[in-house]
């Protein structure tokens, strides 16, 4: 599997450099199409995590000022294949590609206030994560049993990983402020 799952499936694959430049082509997109609009986009998620693995699924957080500037580029973010799903979580709005009309999601796009605690706990996880090898490889384990114990259902496999991700966001906030101060 290159990229891409089945919407409700899980599984994990080794990290590949390939997922760096799909994030890249699709940041790209972003850009072109949101301007002035987007603040910054960056790409988040286990598949932005060396060496662990990873849902074959590029994860990228945008973090624009205002949704609205964001929602009057939904059509034109469609035309290209970047589809408006919901608000994922309260202040969170989620857009998908990939192969949408046979259930194969390839892309999550966060959208995100920008500087806001959704956008920095995204950052800081990516980045303590890809510093603290011991911690990421403890991810890495966590994520590839859970895909084996649950994998025809997404729900429990986030389910399962959610105080793991708890503790990480606490100790990579803390790090993130000491590397602030230093």
């Amino acid at each position: 599997m290159s990229i891409g799952l089945k919407i409700g499936t899980v599984a994990v694959e080794q990290h590949k450099v390939k997922w760096e430049l799909l994030a890249e082509e699709t940041i790209q997109i972003l850009k072109e199409v949101l301007k002035e609009d987007l603040i910054d986009a960056q790409h988040i998620g286990s598949t932005a995590i060396k060496k662990i693995c990873a849902k074959p699924i590029i994860d990228i957080v945008v973090g624009v000022s205002s949704f609205d500037k964001i929602f009057k580029h939904n059509d034109e973010l469609a035309q290209r294949g970047i589809v408006y799903r919901r608000e994922d979580h309260p202040g969170q709005h989620l857009y998908v590609s990939g192969e949408l009309e046979k259930n194969i999601q390839t892309h999550y796009i966060h959208v995100v206030i920008w500087g806001q605690a959704s956008w920095n706990n995204y950052i800081n996880m990516r980045d303590y994560l890809n510093a603290h090898e011991d911690k990421a490889m403890e991810y890495s384990k966590l994520k590839v049993y859970l895909a084996e114990k649950f994998p025809e259902d997404r729900i429990a496999y986030t389910n399962g990983k959610s105080d793991f991700i708890e503790d990480i966001l606490r100790s990579a906030n803390i790090w993130k402020m000491q590397q602030q101060r230093e």
